[in-house]
């Protein structure tokens, strides 16, 4: 005769997270064993762990899913460097060949305002409209190898002899270069660190731009006061009044300092709208330049 085999005690029960676990485990066994096991696994499932069982879990769960992620994250980066570093290749290259470019056309033009300085200061102190051409050449040169500018509403402007205050919003480093090439003699402001730059500075200094130490309430004052002198003798001054570049290509909160000019020496304000820089070289990217065009630009006055 066969001997009968009953279920012994159960050793020391898994912990088991769903009841189709337990569902499981009664099937197997079937009769009153299966009874006996089943109701001793349901307590097991709703004892609570010590606080013991429980952070050596945590840990164990955590150290799972930290080395996971560190595998599933340089499986990724594997993955997406060859295709990232692809994409920044060409702005990059497009970039450096940006700067060369206007570095040695900047050379050569800074020469000849040099030579041409002299009798700037002598006939034309206040415009300097011989340095601002060549200005104009130089900024010329240096986009039309990189991206295309299309200009709307020239006619809006006014007469390179009557002077005015200028106002556009500010999205890159680009935004020099396309306004330099209007031919209009407006004095940019800049920060006083760029006029150390060699040969760039230098020429600064020669079309006559303004300094300014921002966060220096007194550099600020004569500042203002300077540009209300220069309006007054017939020159035009520039301002990007939301004192900043922007970074999401939103516009900023205007400063008040150009439109305190235009209301004491009631010159004209002449908006700009600049559309398209920003993403040729975003803010803060200006290491890299991407392809595409400054599509519109334009210009309408508005008497003050």
């Amino acid at each position: 005769m066969g001997t009968l085999i009953r279920p012994g005690p159960a050793a020391s029960p898994l912990p088991i997270a769903s009841s189709s676990s337990s569902g499981h485990v009664a099937a197997v066994g079937g009769g009153e064993g299966a009874r006996s096991l089943r109701h001793r696994v349901s307590v097991a499932v709703f004892r609570s762990p010590s606080t013991h069982v429980l952070a050596t879990r945590w840990r164990r769960r955590r150290g799972t899913v930290v080395r996971s992620d560190a595998i599933a994250g340089a499986a990724a980066a594997g993955d997406s460097t060859p295709a990232l570093s692809g994409l920044q290749l060409a702005p990059r290259v497009r970039g450096v060949c940006f700067y060369l470019v206007t570095a040695v056309a900047a050379i050569f033009l800074f020469v000849a305002m040099v030579v041409v300085h002299p009798l700037v200061l002598l006939f034309d102190r206040y415009r300097r409209r011989v340095q601002h051409y060549i200005a104009k050449i130089w900024a010329t040169l240096t986009i039309s190898m990189f991206y295309k500018l299309e200009v709307e509403g020239m006619e809006n402007l006014p007469p390179n002899n009557s002077p005015g205050v200028y106002v556009a919003n500010h999205q890159s480093f680009l935004d020099i270069y396309t306004l330099l090439t209007l031919g209009r003699c407006f004095k940019f402001i800049s920060k006083t660190s760029i006029f150390m730059f060699p040969i760039i500075g230098w020429a600064m200094y020669l079309l006559g731009v303004i300094p300014l130490r921002r966060m220096d309430s007194r550099s600020q004052l004569d500042c203002l006061k300077r540009c209300v002198d220069l309006v007054g003798k017939g020159a035009s001054v520039f301002f990007f009044p939301e004192g900043t570049r922007s970074r999401d290509g939103k516009l900023g909160v205007f400063k008040r300092g150009a439109f305190s000019v235009a209301a004491k020496t009631g010159a004209p304000v002449i908006p700009i709208t600049l559309i398209g820089t920003g993403k040729l070289m975003p803010s803060g990217m200006e290491g890299i330049l991407n392809s595409g065009s400054v599509k519109t630009f334009r210009a309408q006055v508005l008497e003050s």
